[in-house]
């Protein structure tokens, strides 16, 4: 289904024209004066340039994030303290949720009601770490009469956070959150691709009363300014996600510094439908699982593994309502897949989509939506009979395009499931509450919902296995990343030392 011809798009009121970096508490161009290009991806016009940060625009980010660590009030304020700033700035976050979305939206493509949800998300994540720093509780261990220890956590310094161009606000939203409230300071990198939700941070920030220095964001491309901050000496955390080629660059090249790392990276996930599967609501939840967010997300079901007796009706089913699932412009709140982030990503798609016109049967989308002629919209693209050894089946495609491929038993079910070079998600729909719990126990995967779609407690870890991630975050695992824990030892009463070159 697609938005008719005569459908008009609304633009945002007030879009800035070009975008700076914002370093020390205050906006400014790149050294050097370097811009670069951000299309609409309706149009895939320009619609404003950003400030290209280099190397020079690093070095004095990361400077100014070090003077604020060292000498400024904010890792040394009490849990509290950070805590009621945390909270204002969750509070402005949603009460400007529908700014915040319209921007969003605009940039990257995303239908307006999902990224308004993510806007309203941003602000939970915030809530969330500004409760848990000041609940949070250490180890503490005694040796009676002896000795007591106990763990003392210190933020570690500046973080380095380089974010994707997937849900940007709410992604940024999830590493600001714990790398502040724990005490460090932080240089953002924001995707080149979507700049301009990122660029509101500073106003919220200021307006929270978040301490001069402790906040700093460098636009950029990856291999110019991500590549700056990642080498730098002074950065000793980095958190990372993208794609898992980009993460092994990461990896190797923080590796002279031994800094730490967090990376959650790419993803092809199983849903995995067994007969015995409500199938109305396993139906629903696949189709919601593979092209919310425009398929544009980490953890999509993009692989569906059902079993053979009811893999015909199921394929039918499928094709029929992913047929239905409305295409339009991303402002229009009937759309439920809106356009594609970038030129160079859409053509990406759709390579993928006439790759997998060779590898599967295709049966339903496959091309461009009728009456959008321009920008980068993709119809939902379903491929049945898919063989586990195509390339739409083992790479990610990460756009509205799903592979569906029969099983006949559980075990070649989880050898199907395990058989690509990612592990983030796994989805598992059946009845059989001993299977599913099996099952769980056994797909590669760092993750995964037995007959649910992707809704996460922020308090359990998010992460994935082999290609897709090195760490964990949220909740306690986010504390951790961002923290230093110092074991402490005091001796009670008499020291219990041997003696060493005692007179005899």
């Amino acid at each position: 289904m697609t938005t008719p011809l005569t459908a008009t798009r609304r633009v945002p009121a007030d879009l800035p024209e070009r975008i700076q970096h914002y370093i020390g508490g205050r906006l400014v161009d790149s050294v050097d004066g370097d811009t670069f290009d951000v299309l609409d991806p309706v149009t895939n016009q320009t619609y404003l340039t950003a400030a290209a940060g280099k190397k020079a625009d690093i070095d004095l980010a990361v400077s100014a994030a070090r003077k604020a660590f060292t000498e400024g009030p904010w890792p040394r304020m009490l849990p509290r303290e950070r805590s009621r700033v945390l909270h204002r700035i969750a509070d402005l976050v949603e009460s400007r949720d529908e700014r915040l979305a319209e921007l969003e939206s605009f940039d990257s493509g995303l239908p307006i009601t999902q990224a308004l949800g993510q806007a309203r998300r941003a602000a939970e994540n915030f809530r969330f770490f500004a409760d848990l720093i000041v609940a949070q509780t250490d180890d503490a261990f005694k040796v009676p009469g002896r000795q007591l220890n106990y763990v003392n956590r210190k933020p570690i310094g500046v973080a380095g956070l380089i974010t994707p161009w997937n849900t940007p606000f709410m992604l940024e939203s999830w590493k600001l959150g714990p790398a502040i409230a724990t005490g460090n300071t932080v240089v953002l990198k924001p995707a080149e691709f979507t700049p301009l939700s990122a660029s509101l941070w500073a106003g919220i920030f200021e307006e929270a009363g978040l301490p001069e220095g402790v906040f700093n964001l460098v636009n950029g491309l990856g291999e110019d300014a991500g590549d700056a901050l990642v080498k730098h000496p002074d950065v000793p955390l980095i958190s990372f996600t993208g794609e898992s080629s980009t993460g092994q660059l990461i990896f190797a090249n923080s590796a002279p510094f031994l800094k730490g790392l967090s990376m959650e990276l790419g993803g092809k996930s199983p849903a995995i439908v067994f007969a015995d599967a409500d199938l109305d609501v396993a139906i629903d939840a696949t189709i919601f699982g593979v092209f919310s967010l425009n398929g544009e997300r980490c953890t999509a079901g993009s692989r569906i593994l059902v079993e053979r007796p009811v893999y015909d009706t199921f394929v039918e089913r499928y094709a029929a309502q992913a047929d239905r699932v409305k295409v339009g412009y991303p402002d229009d709140p009937e759309t439920e897949v809106g356009a594609l982030v970038h030129p160079e990503h859409y053509d990406k798609v759709m390579s993928y989509v006439e790759l997998g016109k060779n590898e599967g049967r295709l049966v339903a989308g496959g091309g461009r939506p009728e009456g959008f002629d321009e920008g980068n919209f993709v119809r939902p693209t379903v491929f049945a009979d898919v063989s586990p050894d195509a390339r739409i089946f083992q790479e990610e495609i990460f756009g509205p395009v799903v592979a569906i491929t029969p099983f006949d038993t559980e075990e070649e079910a989880l050898a199907l499931a395990n058989d690509t070079k990612y592990g983030l998600a796994a989805y598992v729909w059946t009845n059989d509450l001993k299977r599913a719990h099996t099952f769980a126990q056994n797909v590669e995967a760092g993750m995964v919902w037995l007959n649910s779609n992707n809704v996460r407690d922020l308090r359990t870890p998010f992460g994935g296995v082999k290609a897709s991630g090195l760490g964990h975050e949220g909740g306690y695992r986010s504390i951790d990343f961002y923290t230093d824990q110092q074991a402490v030892h005091i001796t009670l009463g008499g020291a219990h030392n041997p003696t060493f070159g005692k007179a005899r």
